[in-house]
């Protein structure tokens, strides 16, 4: 699997970075924007699935950041 992903599910432009450590392998969804790069949510993924709570928390996260523009 690459490192980077697209993450439809949350929005168009977002995506998922696995950062591997030692103890974890920490997930980073962000958003490319024209002029930017959104952070939307940083956890150690501990299941295949991505959680539906973080899943939520993007989305809105997403939508706030947008409703700025």
């Amino acid at each position: 699997m690459p490192y980077s992903r697209p993450m439809p599910g949350i929005g168009p432009k977002c995506h998922e970075l696995r950062v591997p450590d030692r103890n974890h392998t920490w997930r980073v969804v962000y958003y490319l924007d024209t002029d930017a790069v959104v952070i939307l949510d940083v956890f150690a993924k501990q299941t295949q699935a991505t959680p539906q709570q973080v899943i939520d928390t993007c989305k809105g996260r997403l939508k706030r950041y947008q409703g700025l523009k």
